[in-house]
């Protein structure tokens, strides 16, 4: 099948200005790309000026969970009519490779927030598996990390004490044979169990191995706010720069590709921070170590409801956290200090989720709520936790500002991603709809990096830094992944409507997948490949 596309506005993902011309594309790869292209072709595409790049990137996912569905696309399709077509997966220390198969905690695999049950095709302990599971059998293109907490979980479960020398070495081995078999770098989850039990020499040995093979190690950050329960003493530096000094130390002499995930200031409290966590970055820069970070364009983020909640809490049984004594001490912790300290609100709190007949507390706040109920506001966060048998999820921010957002994105060393998923129910994660075409407006309307600049962060720049080969790039010889926006169209949208804008077509390995807001679900069903990395 050949393919022409003739007078496209043509991105092709090295950051150099956009040029006019034709592509040719022959079965899934790119053939030529020039002007006035003369050849044989079954199908000739005018795109009358309209943009094109390599398909978008999301550089910070978790849609391995979702690549191995039965039924996967209804978890692809709100990214590809963003026009995503390839995901750097596995992040956060959660990936759904990296265990060992006979292990007794494969149920701890996920940390709760993910795991292996409902309509998975299979379980896959193994990046080889795990790429045979899902080349040509699910709609986008899959990389994959390896998960420090799926492995450490393997090996040990939950314990939150050190690991043993036999747990340590099967651990590492299990990360290892990940990247053998074409990982494309590891992943630490300093906030999930287990990982948030690691010491810096423990998360030290994993940034050695990923150095060992130059793959990136992408890593959240113990705290990603000013204030949290897992430092002490609880008031001096800002937590969240407390745990950019562990990533520091960790990466201390090294020349590791350092990716520090989802960079954000939780709650109005946290801003303050962060030309000094840029600084720190800068400083490991400086230093040897190849440090990045990765955004999403969106204001607000999305966590369980007991996110606020303390350990000692959530450890107490259900009829211990009913008692009035520990509702007292909760209430001044939680209320009092943390979240009047943070700058967050009642109000900032929207329910996404709470349970099966609960539908009608969903897209309300808290403060709402208790304004219907005549209750204050901690009292009514309580009884929704409680409602929902503390397993509740929430929208809530403010995470950043429009400010922030476009001076991070203007950075040399920033990727864009959404770290979003199609939830089964309640409210979604905004940024499944429209976070990629709106770095591309905000670009356009004079507010973000400039368009060339921008187009790479989400295409050629993500294939480098994770070692895609023949991806992220217009040229001949590589995959045809491509994306045709309309400009003109994104700038005259009105963002945040639950859909995407501006994305007219896009082509996954050469297969049109979608067409003016049109899906082709038969050829999504084997459209995605494997994405082993460049060894």
């Amino acid at each position: 099948m050949r393919t022409l596309l003739k007078n496209g506005k043509i991105y092709d993902g090295t950051g150099s200005d956009a040029f006019m011309g034709d592509i040719l594309v022959e079965d899934e790869m790119i053939a030529e790309i020039g002007k006035d292209l003369k050849a044989d072709a079954d199908k000739v595409i005018d795109l009358e000026g309209l943009s094109i790049s390599s398909g978008f990137f999301d550089a910070h996912s978790h849609n391995d969970w979702f690549a191995i569905k039965k039924e996967p696309l209804k978890y692809f399709e709100p990214f590809i009519r963003q026009g995503i077509t390839s995901f750097i997966s596995g992040n956060c220390g959660l990936s759904a490779v990296g265990f060992e198969a006979d292990s007794p905690n494969v149920d701890k695999v996920g940390a709760g927030l993910f795991g292996y049950r409902g309509d998975t095709t299979g379980v896959y302990p193994t990046v080889k598996e795990f790429f045979k599971a899902v080349d040509k059998n699910s709609p986008c293109n899959m990389a994959v990390l390896v998960g420090h907490c799926s492995a450490r979980a393997s090996v040990a479960g939950y314990d939150s004490r050190a690991l043993t020398e036999d747990e340590r070495k099967r651990m590492l081995d299990i990360m290892e044979q990940g990247l053998k078999e074409g990982a494309c770098g590891l992943s630490l989850g300093m906030m999930y169990l287990p990982g948030r039990f690691a010491s810096v020499a423990e998360t030290r040995d994993v940034a050695l191995l990923a150095e060992k093979y130059d793959r990136p190690l992408t890593v959240h950050a113990r705290a990603l706010s000013a204030l949290t329960m897992d430092y002490q003493p609880l008031f001096g530096r800002p937590h969240n720069l407390r745990a950019m000094d562990e990533l520091v130390e960790m990466a201390k002499g090294t020349h590791l590709k350092l990716q520090y995930s989802h960079a954000i200031f939780v709650g109005t409290s946290t801003f303050k921070s962060k030309d000094e966590l840029h600084r720190m970055i800068d400083d490991l820069r400086k230093e040897g170590v190849d440090a990045w970070f990765d955004i999403y364009n969106e204001l607000l983020g999305v966590s369980v409801m007991t996110v606020f909640l303390p350990s000692w809490f959530m450890e107490l049984p259900p009829e211990e956290r009913l008692k009035p004594k520990n509702k007292l001490r909760l209430f001044t912790v939680c209320n009092s200090m943390i979240l009047k300290m943070l700058g967050f609100g009642w109000k900032d709190i929207e329910i996404a989720y709470l349970g099966p007949g609960l539908e009608q507390y969903e897209g309300k706040s808290v403060r709402d709520i208790a304004r219907q109920w005549h209750k204050s506001g901690f009292e009514t966060y309580m009884k929704l936790c409680e409602m929902s048998q503390f397993k509740g999820r929430a929208n809530m921010g403010p995470y950043s500002t429009p400010e922030i957002i476009e001076w991070q994105s203007k950075r040399d060393n920033v990727l864009y991603m959404t770290d979003a998923w199609v939830e089964e129910n309640g409210i979604q994660n905004p940024a499944i709809y429209d976070c990629f075409p709106k770095f591309i407006r905000a670009s356009l309307l004079g507010h973000g990096d400039t368009m060339p600049r921008t187009i790479r962060k989400m295409t050629g720049g993500v294939a480098d830094r994770f070692s895609i080969p023949m991806r992220g790039y217009l040229k001949p010889g590589y995959f045809a992944d491509l994306t045709v926006f309309d400009e003109a169209q994104m700038k005259q949208a009105t963002p945040d409507q639950t859909k995407s804008f501006g994305i007219r077509r896009v082509f996954i390995n050469g297969k049109e997948v979608l067409c003016d807001g049109v899906l082709d679900k038969e050829s999504l069903k084997t459209s995605g490949h494997a994405l082993p990395s460049r060894q």
